[in-house]
């Protein structure tokens, strides 16, 4: 079949996954064709595929797509034919404050995704991938490694010596664990699996807590620091954790809300807050001039992500579940 297309029809649910075909048209004034290699999975293509938050109407789901330049429209100077290439989340959010407000504007959720063999779009909708990555690898780049990046190096400017609270094992905490080390920061890092938590050590983390055994983690946290708090917490987890997050931080800290994994809304310490002048700071990944430094910045370092599985592209179904399973340790991917 030419030009595979996954495509997820409205209401979502994984028995309204289907495998069709996408032709894409001939790349115009602006545009650039690109032919897809990989995909990633994050939470929020979960949401749409499993039909949390279905689709109105038959979409082509996931936000990461990577690949390779096959043809380019006229007026397009940034990227050849052979250049391999990277999706951004936000196509219109090229730089600057936040310009945009929920998802009408990401691929895979209001406009149709890269889960397909060919895509062609305006030339800004993509970045030149890392020097030397897979395809696999540079599709891990446009949601989880972009949020971390975005939490640490963008809203709060880390640095040598401070240290960083990361939670779990998914995609972006375990991009925030390495984007604070490559800064020289500590890390302190939770899971409930100790399985888990040893590979997060043998990856730099400076201290681990298994958050089942020591559920008020929070002034454990206070005690590694001695007595001072964190000064980032990349909080992925929600209103179950969001209170321990506040405990965990020092005065003035800077917490990353980012994650839904607990639930949508919950009893939240608002004194906490107060009393600690904590800086809360909602995270929607990024723009495209934080990836482009993000990519500079790994391209400098030598870096490289941390890849639990691939499916091909018609097993994305099982991807998902084996997502579900949560048996996974770092980012997950679809490959064409």
């Amino acid at each position: 079949m030419a030009n595979r297309a996954i495509i997820v029809q409205a209401g979502g649910g994984y028995e309204k996954v289907t495998v069709g075909v996408s032709e894409p048209s001939n790349p115009r004034k602006g545009e650039i064709s690109v032919r897809l290699h990989a995909n990633s999975l994050n939470y929020h293509d979960f949401a749409v595929v499993s039909g949390m938050w279905g689709p109105v109407e038959p979409r082509i789901p996931m936000a990461d797509g990577a690949g390779e330049v096959v043809a380019i429209g006229e007026g397009v100077s940034e990227f050849c034919v052979g250049d391999r290439v990277v999706s951004t989340f936000f196509p219109t959010w090229q730089s600057g404050e936040p310009l945009v407000e929920g998802f009408a504007t990401v691929p895979g959720d209001g406009v149709d995704g890269y889960a397909r063999e060919m895509v062609t779009t305006n030339a800004a909708a993509f970045t030149h991938a890392p020097i030397g990555w897979t395809h696999a690898e540079s599709s891990t780049l446009t949601t989880a490694a972009l949020t971390a990046w975005r939490s640490l190096m963008a809203d709060d400017a880390l640095k040598a010596g401070d240290t960083v609270l990361v939670q779990g094992t998914g995609g972006v905490s375990i991009f925030a664990l390495q984007f604070a080390k490559m800064a020289g920061a500590k890390v302190i890092a939770t899971s409930s699996s100790d399985a888990k938590l040893e590979r997060l050590r043998a990856m730099g983390a400076d201290h681990t807590l298994n958050y089942n055994t020591i559920p008020e983690w929070g002034n454990v946290v206070r005690e590694l620091t001695e007595g001072r708090g964190v000064d980032h917490v990349v909080e992925v987890g929600g209103p179950a954790t969001l209170n321990q997050s506040m405990i965990a931080a020092r005065v003035g800290g800077h917490i990353s809300l980012i994650g839904i994994l607990t639930g949508l809304g919950g009893d939240i310490s608002i004194v906490t807050a107060l009393i600690k002048q904590l800086r809360l700071q909602g995270v929607l990944v990024g723009n495209r001039a934080h990836q482009q430094d993000m990519i500079r910045a790994i391209n400098f370092n030598g870096m490289r992500p941390v890849i639990d599985s691939c499916f091909p592209l018609e097993g994305i179904v099982d991807a998902f579940r084996y997502q579900e399973s949560n048996r996974h340790f770092g980012k997950i991917c679809l490959e064409m």
